[in-house]
């Protein structure tokens, strides 16, 4: 990978997170919230690998919570994990044509039960009811509809200047 790739992605997620935390983090549709930085950070990670993940969903987690003034490092925290988990499940198995939909899906879940674990442990408070029921279904559904085309996007944008073809198998080296 080059220096342009990771700029490329830099500023990928960058702009979503200004966008998450300007405009998405007040929109509420039937409860839930759709998490623009999170499905980016899912797509830079299965383009990209697991480094390109964690690198850059700490970093996009440190731009929210300096943006939100929330505890610092919660949210870089989370998403330090979700990124290299999913740039792991694209290195491996995460080829095919529903990757993106089912690492979106599987990265809301786990986000909301992480996210509610560490603010338990951290003792600030939230109602496991309004997080996992009131408010997941509808985020996740937003989040599943936005994975298409949010991947499609960063695919066309981390493409750009490359004549490479995507990995089809993954290899062991004995």
């Amino acid at each position: 990978m080059s220096v342009l790739d990771g700029a490329k992605a830099a500023a990928l997620l960058f702009v979503a997170a200004v966008i998450q935390v300007s405009v998405l983090n007040s929109v509420t549709v039937i409860g839930g919230t759709p998490d623009l930085l999170l499905i980016t950070l899912c797509a830079v990670a299965l383009l990209r690998g697991s480094i390109f993940g964690a690198v850059g969903g700490f970093f996009a987690g440190l731009i929210v919570d300096t943006a939100t003034l929330e505890t610092m490092g919660v949210t870089a925290l989370l998403l330090t994990l979700a990124g290299y988990w999913i740039g792991r499940y694209g290195e491996t198995t995460g080829r095919g044509r529903h990757a993106p939909v089912l690492s979106v899906g599987v990265v809301t879940i786990l986000y909301a039960f992480g996210a509610l674990l560490v603010r338990y442990l951290l003792g600030q408070g939230g109602s496991p009811r309004v997080v996992l029921l009131d408010a997941l279904p509808p985020s996740l559904l937003f989040n599943l509809l936005l994975a298409i085309p949010v991947f499609l996007f960063c695919r066309w944008v981390l493409s750009l200047g490359h004549d490479s073809q995507p990995v089809r198998e993954v290899r062991l080296i004995e």
